[in-house]
């Protein structure tokens, strides 16, 4: 009964207030971003710069500490900046067109395409209960589609149908880069793997700002309101980055889906209740489908866990093998630097022995004196 309590606490506990917390994180960013709109700013990707700066300073300081070589080779972490950029560029700028709810439920489409990229790329195998909750899942994306093309002005934006394909685009690419990291963390390093996307995302964002966002900028009246959601922005989304791991490591990626779509249900009330705004009828139909969809998804099998597990552990005898290999190497240069002195302290263990031998002989010569003497 204590371990139940203990295991109560330890384990549900923690794995739902980090949960819920990742959701908050989210709804900041999606509201952060909403509200950047509404004030005309139209600046999404210096929106995510100061988040790869945190990522690259944090991580980056602790990999210099480290002072080990990188585990996987450098352009790959470029083509992944690059993707993780754009991926944000697209979501972000879908809020110029579209409502902050259709963008929180439109961005569960990167769940199918994640499934897709494993399962032809990594060989991940998906049971017939995975398959159906995607099939729900995207039916209540498709209900959400027909909401904003429905609901009109009232859906919060410009350009609905477009803010929906954006959105689309973009969560695309966020799986393209959650598979990337995946495959990255099993054969390389997280830490290393935050360092490198923070060092990289903020050179291609920099350049990308430099030639699309620098006329923007400029035109910014810069103040208290318009600073903060910038600042606010990046700080949740580098905590998203840092903690997100934390809660795949205790509690796995059932407990990551199921609490980042509340995220969704933060956004409508918030949106009901703060800002006093409508929501379509069609908006709650489509929620209720994506959340059966994900509870679907999320309730995998035992058996796919445990491979999983397996492949996890796979992984890291991987990376463990690859550090002994590299500390052998260097181990090997050491003794090779050093075998003249080596053989120079085999020619000086001979006097030992001759003097072991002379002892020996004084202690025999010793004892016929003393034979003597009787």
């Amino acid at each position: 009964m204590m371990r139940f309590k203990e295991f109560w606490v330890k384990k549900t506990l923690v794995g739902l207030g980090l949960g819920q917390f990742l959701s908050l994180l989210i709804t900041s960013t999606g509201f952060s971003s909403s509200d950047l709109a509404k004030r005309g700013i139209n600046a999404p990707t210096s929106q995510s710069f100061l988040n790869y700066v945190l990522l690259a300073i944090v991580y980056g300081a602790i990999m210099l500490y480290r002072s080990k070589p990188l585990k996987a080779k450098w352009y790959y972490y470029v083509l992944l900046g690059m993707v993780d950029v754009e991926a944000n560029f697209l979501v972000v700028k879908a809020y110029q067109y579209t409502s902050i709810t259709s963008v929180m439920l439109l961005d569960c489409w990167s769940i199918p395409s994640v499934m897709l990229l494993t399962w032809v790329f990594l060989k991940t195998k998906y049971r017939f209960r995975k398959i159906s909750g995607v099939v729900v899942c995207v039916a209540g994306l498709v209900m959400v589609v027909f909401s904003d093309v429905h609901a009109g002005d009232r859906a919060g934006g410009s350009n609905p149908r477009l803010g929906d394909v954006l959105v689309i685009a973009g969560s695309t690419l966020y799986a393209i880069s959650n598979v990337s990291e995946e495959f990255l963390v099993k054969n390389a390093d997280r830490v290393e793997l935050m360092a490198m996307l923070g060092f990289f995302g903020a050179i291609v964002s920099a350049i990308q700002i430099s030639i699309l966002e620098r006329n923007e900028l400029k035109s910014i009246h810069w103040s208290a309101g318009a600073a903060l959601p910038f600042v606010g922005f990046s700080v949740a989304m580098f905590l998203f980055y840092s903690f997100v791991p934390v809660l795949l490591k205790t509690n796995g990626s059932t407990m990551l889906n199921l609490s980042l779509l509340t995220s969704d249900m933060w956004a409508v009330l918030i949106r009901i209740f703060a800002y006093h705004e409508k929501v379509d009828w069609m908006y709650f139909v489509a929620f209720a489908g994506v959340c059966v969809g994900l509870v679907i998804y999320s309730g995998g099998d035992k058996e796919e866990d445990q491979q999983r597990a397996d492949v996890a552990d796979e992984g890291a005898e991987r990376s463990k093998h690859f550090d002994e290999e590299a500390a052998s190497v260097s181990q090997g240069t050491t003794v090779a630097g050093s075998s003249k002195t080596g053989d120079s302290s085999k020619h000086e263990i001979v006097p030992a022995s001759t003097t072991e031998g002379e002892v020996s002989d004084n202690k025999s010569i010793g004892k016929d004196v003393q034979g003597r003497k009787s």
